[in-house]
């Protein structure tokens, strides 16, 4: 039965491209009766990485990885053969190019006067480690929709401890004390080694390159259609015999509208909204341009599929509060290198071993990372490419006196070099800065019940399905890729009565020895 039956996955983000490949893997759907539907000119969502040399390269993101946790990543990846390297799955390129740069940062912190701050210590009272047990303890039922804030008192917030999870996960006091619980938890692993990550994981060239191009190579082999540049609008939606089923999908495509049918034992799978929806790019001479949900497809289309349908989530709870749930990304691409040589002086890390190098004092709390060069398939020699980000954009900058929403690539990297002292004019003569406004880049962690996201197979669904980071999947945490593919395997495998068991949740917190560990950091 399997064989005759087709799949239709809306938005190419790697949780659609995830349900591919379990559907192809696992299901035995043959990859011809699978199409995705995209809105964007390449597949990939919000794993993204473009440009060149000359134009400058941009990316709006890349995700934390680790092989202690990622437990449906890595099945997945142990299967996708790599394209650079024949013999070799993407798990087995990935794990030796972390064996030859493994991550431990000299450099975590970096106050107001240059100064690398000793983090070994989290810098916690008594108070600061009694309210975060309590908080850690606490059930999701008693957690609500709290904030982090109604749980841990001002003070914590100015705790070396604060600074490094904030920024290593992306975490504002406001946001959902049941998310940062969940991370808690899920990597509590990291607890004990936060200041120096050294669980982290990194890919070879950005996620775009080692994960989605590898991934998509693989469906497009398979027989796998994507029809780029179609932006779904609505899905006609039927009942029967209590049942939500999916007839039709109406899409636009080259300005004009069609929809495609849907067969009775056909399967749609939905990206409902993405994090980085209304995304934009500036330049070296402009800033981004302030948009918001109503130049993105995403969140309208979750909103038509939620109206009178509570079990397919409350998209509002996520949408309704740029504010709150965005902040500026920036990547630098460098003729030169000057720039990085002067940060491994600095920091006593090579390029790729240091992870993010986070000013403390910072108005707009900025990071910067150097990842390992080449970072671009296509990058030539002699050219150096890093990434960096502002946790709180609406902010007048310490040496740019403007908010960081309305600086140029120029500012970014001038207020950068007056973090560092370095000397601007020396170092950046060549430099090409694009930032990236993403106004909805932390709307996943805003606060919220239990019923505002939907099950990646929602309740009386019988051919629907959704994959993405706006969904219910207990204990995992949002804003990783494990989410989406973890998201993805559910779905693909209630749908079609798949045998194989998802990967389970390696459960950590568990492990007396972590929570030993964790202890000891806790007190130093």
């Amino acid at each position: 039965m399997s064989k005759n039956i087709k799949a239709y996955l809306v938005g190419s983000g790697i949780g659609s491209l995830a349900a591919a490949a379990f559907m192809i893997r696992d299901a035995g759907i043959p990859g011809k009766n699978i199409t995705i539907f995209e809105e964007l000119s390449v597949p990939g969502g919000s794993l993204d990485g473009g440009g060149n040399a000359e134009d400058g390269y941009r990316l709006r993101g890349g995700r934390m990885l680790t092989t202690d946790n990622y437990e449906c990543t890595w099945d997945l990846f142990k299967t996708i053969p790599s394209i650079d390297h024949a013999g070799k799955t993407v798990f087995e390129e990935t794990l030796e190019f972390n064996q030859k740069n493994q991550s431990h940062s000299r450099a975590r912190l970096v106050d107001r006067n240059r100064f690398k701050l000793c983090v070994e210590s989290m810098g916690f009272s008594m108070n600061d480690r009694l309210e975060l047990l309590r908080l850690t303890e606490a059930d999701e039922e008693a957690l609500g929709a709290s904030a982090i804030t109604d749980w841990l008192s001002p003070e914590f917030f100015e705790t070396r401890f604060w600074y490094m999870w904030a920024t290593t996960f992306a975490f504002q006091p406001w946001h959902s004390a049941v998310e940062f619980r969940r991370y808690l938890h899920r990597f509590m692993l990291e607890f004990s080694r936060i200041e120096t990550l050294a669980g982290v994981k990194r890919t070879v060239f950005n996620q775009y390159d080692s994960f989605v191009r590898p991934l998509w190579h693989w469906l497009s082999d398979q027989g796998v259609q994507v029809q780029l540049q179609s932006r779904v609008t609505d899905l006609d939606i039927a009942q029967q015999d209590g049942k939500h089923v999916v007839t039709g999908i109406r899409y636009l495509r080259g300005g004009a509208e069609a929809t495609l049918a849907v067969g009775p034992d056909d399967l749609v799978f939905v990206q409902n909204a993405s994090m980085t929806d209304a995304s934009s790019f500036g330049s070296m001479c402009h800033a981004p341009a302030k948009l918001t949900k109503r130049d993105s497809g995403g969140w309208e289309l979750w909103e038509k599929l939620a109206k009178d349908r509570p079990e397919f989530g409350n998209p509002a709870v996520f949408n309704s509060s740029i504010p709150e749930a965005w902040w500026e990304s920036f990547t630098v691409t460098l003729k030169d290198s000057k720039f990085f040589d002067a940060m491994e002086r600095f920091t006593g890390n090579r390029a790729g071993t240091g992870g993010l190098v986070t000013f403390k004092d910072s108005n707009w709390f900025m990071s910067v990372v150097l990842a390992y060069q080449p970072h671009f398939r296509n990058q030539p020699q002699g050219v150096k490419v890093f990434w960096g980000y502002g946790l709180h954009p609406d902010r007048i900058g310490n040496f740019v006196a403007k908010p960081m929403a309305e600086c140029s690539g120029e500012e970014f990297l001038r207020e950068l070099c007056g973090h560092l002292n370095f000397d601007y004019d020396e170092l950046m003569t060549a430099a090409n800065c694009i930032p990236c406004r993403m106004p909805y880049i932390t709307s996943m962690f805003m606060p919220r019940a239990h019923a505002d996201r939907p099950l990646p197979v929602p309740k009386n669904s019988k051919n629907l399905a959704f994959v993405s980071q706006f969904v219910e999947v207990p204990e995992d945490v949002v804003f990783t890729v494990e989410y989406s593919v973890r998201a993805a395997q559910m779905a693909v495998y209630e749908l079609l009565d798949v045998e194989r068991e998802v990967p389970p949740i390696r459960h950590h917190d568990d492990s007396v020895k972590v929570k030993i560990d964790a202890l000891i950091k806790a007190f130093k």
